[in-house]
């Protein structure tokens, strides 16, 4: 389901050395004493916008921040949309897990996540991991979720040369069904709110909470070594946001990674959304921004290029369907 081949291709993906220089649009860049965040996205040929990303934690361990990023069950004390989290399956030859995930939005029907992960540690402390969607028969479709059909995202966590500090550099996709240029105005002013938010999360997570995770022992007696090969591959090169994008010389004829498969339906995700009730509430949720947020949201899922395809135009709704109460 993931192997070593999707790991060569993100290092490849986030080493700036190996890759086609391309263009990059600014999303945002923030910091205070403690973090600072920096992201940019591109369209690539095949599949919904990706956003490459670099959180720089102060006063931090690369052992602890890849320990938090894969403790679901701290996560969901503090990250409030995460309502549900269950393994479904630990394979310990692969080194893969797989989970379900129920994430809950105001007013939009809850998100299902069914996903495969793995994690490799390389040299000087450095970790990497890569997360996409799957089908599980543990997990049944159920039609009180929307399940998300489209995900995919690989971090890296090493050192900051020369200081206290480590950073997690992030490529990111997952379709959204919004209009490209609501999405990444609603990410621009709402992902800051929440990367501060993890950031206290981070500063409280605590030696008793991780000795308890069941998440994080699960990962632990999963983690790989990155292959040596990959190790010399990737060289030593510290580029933080690289200006690269996939072209039609370098994208290969079957889907990979970063690839969506050609017949499936790429439907709404929660960072995105959450994102945008973040930039229309301003922190309020008032029922008028709630309302307001979901009917933005209705018209810029059913008109415009949405993340997933080049149309325009409205949606067809099918006759007898038109009734403004409908599924999110």
């Amino acid at each position: 389901m993931i192997s070593d081949s999707d790991l060569r291709e993100l290092m490849g993906e986030l080493d700036v050395k190996n890759q086609e220089r391309g263009r990059w649009e600014d999303v945002t860049d923030k910091k205070n004493g403690s973090i600072s965040y920096s992201a940019k996205c591109c369209r690539p040929q095949v599949g919904p916008l990706k956003y490459l990303s670099v959180t720089i934690f102060e006063k931090c361990s690369t052992e602890l921040l890849r320990d938090f990023y894969m403790d679901n069950e701290y996560r969901k004390e503090w990250d409030k949309t995460l309502i549900e989290y269950k393994q479904l399956q630990a394979d310990e030859t692969s080194g893969t897990e797989i989970g379900s995930m129920i994430k809950k939005f105001p007013l939009l029907t809850p998100r299902e996540y069914i996903l495969a992960w793995r994690v490799w540690e390389g040299k000087d402390k450095t970790f990497y991991c890569i997360v996409k969607d799957c089908e599980h028969p543990l997990a049944p479709r159920q039609k009180k979720f929307v399940r998300v059909n489209f995900f995919r995202s690989g971090w890296r966590i090493r050192k900051v040369p020369g200081r206290d500090a480590c950073e997690i550099t992030m490529l990111h996709q997952e379709d959204a069904g919004l209009n490209v240029e609501m999405a990444k105005l609603a990410f621009a002013r709402g992902i800051w709110s929440y990367v501060c938010k993890m950031n206290n999360a981070l500063r409280e997570y605590s030696s008793p909470i991780r000795s308890r995770s069941t998440s994080v022992a699960t990962m632990l007696r999963l983690i790989k070594k990155v292959p040596d090969v990959m190790e010399m591959d990737s060289g030593t090169t510290h580029q933080i946001l690289p200006d690269i994008i996939p072209t039609s010389s370098n994208i290969p004829s079957k889907p990979t990674l970063w690839q969506s498969p050609s017949k499936k339906k790429l439907i709404a995700n929660g960072l995105l959304l959450l994102g945008g009730i973040a930039c229309l509430s301003r922190g309020r949720t008032t029922l008028g921004t709630q309302l307001a947020m979901a009917c933005i949201l209705k018209k810029f899922m059913k008109r415009g290029p949405t993340s997933d395809s080049g149309k325009t135009g409205p949606a067809r709704i099918p006759k007898g369907k038109r009734s403004i109460r409908h599924r999110d």
